[in-house]
C-alpha cells in the first residue's frame, strides 16, 4: 500500500511538472532608430512586463536590431537608450506563443 501511494505521489509530481514546462512562448523582436531614421548599434533595450515587474534588458547589433527569445506570452512595456537618450515607452506590447511580435523604436533627437 505504501508503494502504490509513493508511486501516486511521484506521477502526480511529474505531471504538475510537466505542465510548468509547458508555459507558451513567444519572441520579441526589433529595432531601434535615431530621430533621422537610422539603426542604432549598441542600443540599450529595456523590457518589462506591463505591470512594472521582472525588468531585463538587452542590447542592439550593429544594424540596431534585437531580439528576445523564450519570453513567456503576455504583455510586455518597452524603452530604447542610447548616448544619453531615451525612447518613450511602448507599453502593452503583446507577445503571443509561438510567433514573433516585432516593434520599432524611436530615440528622440538631441536638444540644440
Amino acid at each position: 500500500m505504501k508503494k502504490l501511494l509513493f508511486l501516486l505521489a511521484a506521477a502526480s509530481l511529474s505531471i504538475a511538472l510537466s505542465a510548468d514546462a509547458r508555459v507558451p512562448i513567444g519572441t520579441l523582436a526589433g529595432s531601434v532608430l535615431d530621430a533621422q531614421g537610422q539603426p542604432v548599434s549598441n542600443a540599450a533595450v529595456t523590457i518589462q512586463t506591463s505591470d512594472g515587474s521582472e525588468p531585463f534588458a538587452t542590447h542592439t547589433d550593429t544594424n540596431g536590431h534585437f531580439q528576445i527569445a523564450r519570453l513567456e506570452t503576455g504583455q510586455y512595456d518597452l524603452r530604447a537608450s542610447s548616448a544619453g537618450l531615451i525612447s518613450d515607452w511602448t507599453k502593452r506590447v503583446m507577445v503571443h506563443a509561438n510567433k514573433t511580435t516585432e516593434v520599432l523604436l524611436r530615440l528622440p533627437a538631441r536638444k540644440a
